[in-house]
């Protein structure tokens, strides 16, 4: 009888140590994968981070050629620049403004400063403040250009500029990208994005003014 008891404790020690060895194998496992997911997870951001990352990259693509400069509310003119003698919106007159330079400029209702005949010229520059290349800025004009003379110049021509719109502009190289002859307006508007009132906007062209409706 002793020995059937000692045989059926010896079995029932065996049988426990399998099941703590299979345990102890199954806990390494499962430690192992997480060391695993761990080591793949290093150096990647978190999921809510690269979203972030992603709008904040649509956000950029999405900004204009002014979006973050500073404009000059400067009223003075280039010298040597016409007054125009007949202009379709005559100085302190109202008109709506039908281009989009700025944000919050296209619709809003602007009072007319000074309107002069020149050539108004689109260029693309980099800022001497080292910021990004400037693409199609409407507009510069001819007395705004180093040396310009009194001839139209050809797009393609690398020019100093001598206005002072933006940052970063005076002094700066350009390239001129097209030309045309026409009456260029100073402005102030409200913004329909809200805000301050601009002053002395330089410059909106003829075609990109309308009548008050």
């Amino acid at each position: 009888m002793k020995e059937v008891v000692e045989y059926t404790m010896s079995k029932h020690r065996y049988i426990l140590s399998i099941n703590v060895a299979m345990m102890l194998a199954l806990g390494a496992c499962g430690q192992n994968t997480d060391q695993n997911q761990d080591v793949k997870n290093e150096g990647q951001p978190p999921q809510e981070n690269v979203e972030d990352n992603q709008e904040m990259g649509m956000a950029e693509e999405g900004n204009s050629d002014h979006d973050g400069m500073q404009h000059s509310n400067s009223a003075e003119v280039p010298e040597g620049l016409k007054e125009a003698k007949e202009p379709k919106y005559e100085v302190g007159s109202q008109a709506t403004v039908e281009t989009d330079h700025m944000k919050g400029m296209d619709g809003a209702e602007a009072t007319i400063v000074g309107a002069y005949d020149t050539i108004a010229y689109v260029v693309t520059y980099t800022p001497t403040n080292g910021g990004e290349l400037v693409k199609d800025h409407k507009w510069v004009i001819q007395e705004e250009i180093a040396d310009a003379g009194q001839e139209t110049l050809s797009p393609g021509s690398e020019v100093t500029l001598e206005a002072d719109h933006m940052e970063g502009m005076k002094g700066a190289t350009a390239e001129i990208v097209s030309s045309e002859q026409t009456t260029v307006y100073m402005i102030d508007y409200k913004p329909t994005t809200g805000g301050e009132e601009v002053k002395n906007h330089k410059w909106v062209t003829e075609d990109e003014l309308g009548s008050v409706q």
